[in-house]
């Protein structure tokens, strides 16, 4: 379902959040909110219809990569986005600040990106 032409992500500016839809129903949603050149990511859902489907990591990984296009710094306070990162810092953690990594438990104590 992931990949069905039936789903998308839309920035709902009005609201401060991306909106995953499945045909014309909203699965789930990524609430942030901007700060200059930073982009803080509160609070990711998907509604139990659509759990197990890939519909969460299909939402966080356009949110991060439309970051990456308006040249945002990314603040992980979403659990669901943090992890999201850390399984695959090779794509992302460039995106959070350096000094933020090690808040975010994106980075091991020697300062090398955490293994996921």
């Amino acid at each position: 379902m992931a990949d069905s032409p039936d789903v998308r992500v839309t920035d709902n500016a009005a609201l401060h959040r991306f909106d995953l839809t499945v045909g014309r129903e909203v699965a789930g949603y990524a609430d942030y909110h901007d700060h200059g050149k930073r982009r803080t990511f509160t609070h990711t859902e998907i509604d139990d219809a659509y759990e197990g489907q890939g519909l969460g990591s299909k939402l966080v990984r356009h949110v991060l990569d439309d970051a990456r296009r308006g040249q945002l710094d990314v603040i992980p306070v979403c659990p669901f986005v943090r992890d999201f990162i850390a399984r695959h810092l090779d794509e992302y953690v460039d995106l959070v600040p350096e000094p933020m990594r090690m808040k975010f438990q994106l980075v091991v104590d020697s300062g090398e990106p955490h293994p996921s």
